[in-house]
């Protein structure tokens, strides 16, 4: 809540801090889910890519975005990673001083896979056609359509 108006900032951009605070969450899970310090047998060979840790505005919940290497074995991931939340909150608690570590949610990393949709769609006959005869017709050029000479 911001301290004029008592609104949420839904909407709105991060501010630094939550900035900072994910991205040292996410340094320290990743850390831990490196070394294996969780024990959960559906972790025991799991090799997990920590992408992105948001942070809500009061710091008290952070949405951790991960990818198990390969995309195998998702659900059974995610449980056992918010099954030992508790945890590595307690391991955050220990590497980060931070007056509350945040709550961990877990969810799967779905960038790559919207990556890889729209690289395919972009590699579609039709669509490249298109994307050619737009660019012979200068759209979406820097240039405004122009010779490039700047004048």
């Amino acid at each position: 809540m911001t301290k004029k108006t008592g609104r949420a900032r839904a909407g709105r951009l991060p501010t630094q801090r939550q900035l900072r605070v994910g991205e040292e969450l996410r340094h320290v899970l990743a850390g831990i889910l490196a070394r294996h310090e969780l024990r959960d047998p559906a972790l025991h060979d799991a090799t997990i890519t920590v992408t992105e840790v948001r942070v809500s505005a009061d710091l008290k919940n952070a949405a951790a975005f991960v990818m198990p290497l390969g995309g195998t074995h998702v659900p059974e991931i995610l449980a056992a990673l918010e099954r030992g939340a508790g945890f590595m909150r307690s391991l955050i608690a220990r590497e980060l001083d931070l007056r509350y570590v945040p709550a961990l949610r877990f969810m799967l990393d779905t960038t790559f896979d919207h990556a890889s949709r729209i690289e395919a769609l972009l590699h579609r006959p039709d669509i490249e056609r298109d994307i050619v005869s737009a660019k012979a017709r200068g759209v979406g050029d820097d240039h405004g359509g122009e010779d490039g000479d700047g004048a």
